[in-house]
């Protein structure tokens, strides 16, 4: 059959879809950079903006879409179809629908599109496309579900003009705890950019007190903040700033430091960033996150005294620590780190965090070698690692890799949705069940 790939960037779907035979014969990409890649890889140049391109399009049998995501992210402003630069891309989607009616459809994009507006853009999504004749059905999937060691849920729609009859999301086959992210590693590749000497004292430092730490006590859940560890200022009844800065005088700031005699417009700089907020009050998540840090610093005052010297000096988002391995060894260095700006992120090596549209300080460290992952390893998690030709930079690379839709995700969906046999993806064969309950909960 032939497809067209919509928002088309590293070619996520035209390799999806290639694999299981069909035919690209359209694609549109914004970016030249990844245009020209594009056509390096697959031998097609993309039009350029929809807007411009959509009377183009050729007749085809199914549209492929991964519309920006920027409106409907939880990252973003979440302005859905009102962001002035994106919002009305689905629009174009829907008249190309209207010009060539394909016999089906396959669009992805965040979770939060099911979400977003307490579930208001999700209606107004299906419904438009059921008033066009389709029957629209959704799923939230992950990578991990089929092998790929990636936690990055994403919601996948199908529609089918004629029906989506027996139509059957295909079944996980792995669970989260069963993928290593070691299957898709070089071992020390020679173009890895190794860890800055500072990264190397910010995680040696945190090692140092996960160590003294006593070892019958667990490693808690929330993020630890070194700044609030002897900090009292009022949290519950009220912000700083809205309870007046003058009154903070009473309290200690940032680790415990004494606010007695401080200057008031010295006052907000001896507080942590996050409790400089303009509002009266402090929403609950915060006030929690705040507590739970000064009962573990009176549980463990003793070890942490002695340490908190060494941090001070940090930048404040590596002042703070995610420890997300419940149960594993306290070896930072046997984890996955990722250095954000919400603080160093400590995971178990099962799985990469999700890729997003990453600075190159964001992604994913893999602190026993003492180095970032390489583009190729990242290729490699969106199902992309053959892909001849990426980004000549690491900045260009990681973003469109975040931006990209995985390779394995989509071939699972198209091979269940356009066969009525047992479709295979690669070499790997995909049973097609009912759909899985967890899946039927999560978009209902």
């Amino acid at each position: 059959m032939k497809f067209i790939d919509l928002f088309a960037g590293l070619g996520g779907f035209h390799q999806a879809l290639e694999r299981l035979g069909h035919e690209c014969v359209f694609a549109s990409e914004l970016n030249g950079d990844l245009a020209d890649l594009y056509e390096r890889n697959f031998g097609i140049r993309p039009h350029g903006d929809i807007r411009e391109a959509h009377e183009l399009v050729p007749a085809h049998d199914i549209l492929c879409a991964g519309f920006p995501c920027q409106p409907f992210s939880k990252a973003g402003d979440q302005l859905g179809f009102d962001c002035p630069q994106w919002g009305d891309l689905f629009d174009y989607v829907i008249k190309i629908i209207q010009r060539h009616s394909p016999r089906y459809l396959i669009i992805e994009n965040v979770p939060n599109i099911i979400r977003h507006d307490g579930g208001n853009t999700w209606k107004r999504v299906r419904q438009r496309l059921r008033d066009l004749g389709y029957d629209i059905d959704s799923a939230l999937m992950s990578p991990h579900m089929f092998g790929v060691p990636q936690l990055r849920q994403r919601a996948i729609i199908v529609g089918a003009r004629d029906g989506l009859g027996d139509f059957e999301w295909p079944k996980a086959t792995h669970e989260a705890d069963e993928v290593d992210i070691r299957s898709i590693l070089d071992e020390r590749p020679s173009d890895a950019k190794p860890l800055p000497p500072a990264f190397v004292t910010y995680l040696k430092t945190w090692q140092l007190l996960l160590d003294a730490l006593p070892s019958d006590s667990e490693l808690p859940s929330f993020p630890l903040w070194a700044m609030e560890f002897g900090a009292t200022y009022p949290a519950r009844t009220g912000t700083p700033i809205g309870l007046g800065l003058t009154e903070m005088r009473a309290y200690s700031g940032s680790f415990g430091r004494s606010l007695e005699g401080v200057a008031e417009e010295d006052i907000l700089d001896a507080l942590p960033p996050y409790a400089r907020d303009g509002n009266a009050y402090f929403p609950e998540w915060k006030i929690q996150f705040i507590e739970q840090n000064r009962q573990f610093y009176h549980r463990h005052k003793a070890v942490i005294d002695p340490w908190l010297p060494s941090i001070q000096g940090f930048a404040p988002s590596f002042q703070k620590l995610e420890w997300n391995w419940k149960n594993g060894p306290r070896d930072l260095n046997q984890s996955i780190i990722q250095f954000r700006a919400s603080g160093i992120r400590a995971k178990r090596p099962t799985a990469a965090p999700s890729l997003v549209a990453l600075t190159t300080s964001q992604v994913p460290v893999i602190p026993w070698e003492g180095r970032y992952m390489t583009m190729r390893e990242c290729a490699r998690l969106q199902s992309m690692g053959k892909l001849e030709h990426l980004p000549d930079t690491q900045t260009a690379a990681f973003k469109a890799l975040g931006n990209a839709v995985n390779v394995d995700v989509i071939g699972s969906v198209a091979a269940a949705l356009l066969s009525e046999t047992e479709p295979t993806v690669g070499s790997l064969k995909l049973p097609l069940p009912k759909r899985p309950a967890q899946l039927q909960a999560a978009v209902a």
